[in-house]
């Protein structure tokens, strides 16, 4: 069997400003919005503090045959060119964010066995007809001593739903992480200006969020700052 293509993209903007948090929200819109276009699965948790705002990093999985290009498309950084929608006397133009692959390995490890995991099942309303709310597929699991939690009802199986769900909460670790760094000042800031250095590998305009026509060389491809998840 064939196994399912699969990339973990961090969005963030660093410790940039506002403007940089909205940035990432047209990022992720855009993001979903090709992924649909090619077929692929996508999904994106947000930080925790992001509370129904723009939120400042993100965590989008992507899976389908179209996975590699759709990454290659996107890793790298963006650069939004757009009057501040929040301070309209603002005279800077140009909001600066990053798009990471995190590797499965940097991602951390649990055992679903462990008693630091609460797993619990529920009926799932996802696709099956009439089929639909007659097994308990949905899974739900709970890291006892951090409190996040993730759950999936993706999936027809049981088995499945709860390893969705256990990589959902590996990657809210990694979000987690991002937040911890961003009360780092001088780490953050250090991201940013690289950021800013950086020669963009797309480019968007306006409210609407609209692409420049935009080409980067390899050479500069290979600037794009990667950073460990530790």
């Amino acid at each position: 069997m064939t196994a399912v293509l699969q990339k973990h993209l961090l969005v963030t903007g660093g410790d940039g400003p506002r403007e940089c948090q909205r940035a990432v929200a047209h990022v992720l819109r855009r993001m979903k919005a090709e992924a649909e276009t090619s077929e692929l699965r996508f999904t994106a948790d947000v930080s925790a503090s992001s509370s129904g705002k723009d939120p400042s990093s993100a965590l989008v999985t992507v899976s389908g045959s179209g996975t590699a290009q759709f990454a290659e498309n996107w890793v790298g950084t963006i650069k939004w060119v757009s009057k501040s929608p929040f301070r309209p006397h603002h005279k800077r133009q140009n909001w600066f964010i990053g798009v990471f692959e995190v590797e499965w390995s940097e991602l951390p490890e649990f055992g679903l066995n462990t008693g630091a995991l609460r797993i619990e099942t529920f009926r799932s309303g996802g696709p099956g007809g009439q089929h639909q709310n007659t097994t308990d597929s949905g899974v739900r699991i709970t890291h006892l001593p951090s409190g996040l939690a993730a759950s999936s009802t993706d999936e027809r199986s049981q088995h499945r739903n709860r390893q969705v769900a256990l990589d959902r909460l590996r990657m809210l670790f990694v979000l987690r992480q991002e937040e911890s760094r961003a009360n780092d000042r001088s780490a953050q800031n250090c991201l940013h200006r690289q950021l800013e250095r950086g020669n963009p590998l797309r480019i968007f305009q306006g409210d609407g969020f609209a692409e420049v026509p935009h080409r980067m060389g390899n050479s500069a491809r290979i600037q794009i700052v990667r950073r460990k998840h530790g």
